[in-house]
């Protein structure tokens, strides 16, 4: 259960006007409601923006008060083998439902970390117990998700959150928790999750811990986050070509602050997107960037690989100006 969906059990119960940013989505899954019919479903987007939140809720307007006895859910990272479609799927999706249900609804989180031969073996089962069990597949990447699964489901592809959703939700928890956010800590918070609620809601929490008074420094230190204008110093300092001083400042961000070096990088990126640079240059950092991120990745020295980072963009923006 997602960090969103705990605060919200926390007052009441779960239900499909509670999940934020997906309008379109939850419209049609309320239809499904209505008809009293549903169909397989694959919920396809990013972390943190209402997959699980949308199929505990709508699981919940099905049965009811009951929803527990007939929604069942697996996280298919935990295990990944064929052996969980054999035993713990099968046999969930061959019992029949309790309490006057027409049908189950079995909630596979993480599907796409399924081996094939699991997902092969997954295919039949959605095939043979149709009639008794619904199946509501979660993924970060549907590619990865066989085509036999994905022509047997609905399709829903969430998308990351906006800046106005995340504001409205960290807005009601803070009134109905009594504390008092800033509008640069919500901006902040903003900053930090980019369409992700779960982080959202976490670096809130965190921050609550604290104090009842929340700010954005607060924000930006319990997240382990460079401010956007810090990053957008580092980006000038390298492309007007002093090292030296752009090498500080990483160190300085790395080491002092303790910023994981995918973190900033992720960060560069989305510097290097806001500011004004000439075209050719900002195409070559960008490859930079992509560059570090496989080579760090793939287990590269992460000190070595920042600093030939820095040292790409300096040579990169010397050749620019000649």
């Amino acid at each position: 259960m997602t960090a969103n969906t705990i605060w919200i059990e926390k007052y009441r119960p779960l239900v499909l006007d509670d999940v934020v940013g997906q309008d379109e989505i939850v419209s049609r899954l309320k239809s499904y409601v209505i008809s009293g019919n549903l169909p397989h479903l694959m919920f396809t987007g990013n972390a943190g923006i209402g997959k699980t939140t949308s199929a505990i809720a709508l699981a919940r307007e099905f049965f009811g008060d009951t929803w527990q006895m007939n929604f069942r859910e697996l996280n298919a990272s935990d295990e990944r083998g064929i052996d969980v479609v054999r035993n713990q799927i099968k046999q969930f999706a061959r019992t029949a439902p309790l309490g006057g249900a027409e049908f189950k609804i079995l909630f596979l989180d993480e599907a796409d970390a399924l081996t094939p031969d699991a997902q092969a073996a997954l295919r039949r089962t959605m095939e043979n117990y149709a009639p008794n069990c619904r199946f509501i597949l979660s993924c970060n990447y549907s590619s990865k998700i066989i085509d036999p699964i994905q022509s047997r489901c609905a399709i829903y592809r969430f998308r990351p959150l906006s800046k106005e959703a995340i504001q409205t939700e960290i807005s009601r928890i803070t009134e109905t928790e009594g504390l008092v956010c800033s509008p640069e800590a919500e901006d902040a918070i903003v900053y930090v999750a980019q369409g992700d609620m779960r982080k959202a809601i976490n670096a809130l929490q965190g921050a609550a811990i604290v104090s009842k008074q929340i700010n954005e420094d607060m924000i930006y230190e319990i997240t382990s986050t460079a401010r956007p204008e810090e990053i957008v110093g580092l980006m000038q300092t390298s492309v007007a070509g002093d090292y030296e001083g752009a090498e500080a400042l990483v160190h300085e961000l790395l080491y002092s602050r303790g910023i994981a070096p995918n973190e900033l990088i992720n960060q560069m990126y989305r510097s290097i997107i806001s500011i004004p640079l000439e075209r050719r240059l900002k195409t070559q950092l960008i490859s930079h960037l992509g560059e570090t991120d496989f080579r760090l990745s793939e287990g590269a020295n992460s000190e070595i690989q920042m600093e030939a980072l820095i040292a790409n963009i300096v040579l990169s923006a010397d050749a620019t100006r000649q």
